[in-house]
């Protein structure tokens, strides 16, 4: 098996597990809305439902559902072609999309299950709260940004030449 395979094989189900049984976690044993302090003044679990994108965006709009839901499959559509394009020693990088791509489809089965995302990691500094994600946003979030120190990282390569790398 292709190392990038076996990278896909062993990240994308760990990080669906985690998302979907944190997820689990919140719906069974909090109230909506509740809020349990973990570090006083910086991070909480809160269980929030969020209908919306990132930062609870089109979050009203009647036609939101079907858009997510299409948006996602174009997305996973988008990054199954890019991973199935790597080299198989573009470890990083598979790792990176890996990331992205379990992120991306814990987030729908929330929201083709219950029409909404669970959020419950709370972030905040005293009264500023960054937006309630979850495990799943975390996934993106880490995949994109591993993904464009790798684009840097490789950019750099290139420019080095063979000879230098």
């Amino acid at each position: 098996m292709k190392a990038k395979y076996l990278i896909l094989a062993l990240t994308a189900p760990v990080v669906l597990v985690a998302d979907q049984l944190t997820k689990l976690y919140i719906d069974r044993t909090m109230k909506l809305y509740q809020s349990n302090p973990v570090i006083d003044g910086l991070f909480s679990i809160t269980y929030l439902r969020n209908k919306g994108a990132a930062f609870s965006f089109l979050s009203d709009a009647s036609w939101r559902l079907p858009f997510f839901l299409l948006a996602t499959a174009v997305a996973v559509i988008a990054i199954i072609a890019a991973f199935c394009k790597l080299k198989d020693e573009q470890r990083f990088a598979a790792f990176s999309l890996s990331l992205i791509l379990s992120g991306a489809v814990g987030n729908l089965i929330d929201r083709v299950r219950m029409g909404e995302v669970i959020d419950f990691l709370d972030v905040y500094w005293k009264t500023h709260h960054w937006p309630a994600f979850n495990v799943a946003d975390s996934a993106i979030c880490v995949g994109v940004a591993l993904l464009a120190l790798d684009l840097f990282l490789e950019e750099r390569r290139a420019k080095r030449g063979p000879s230098e790398a």
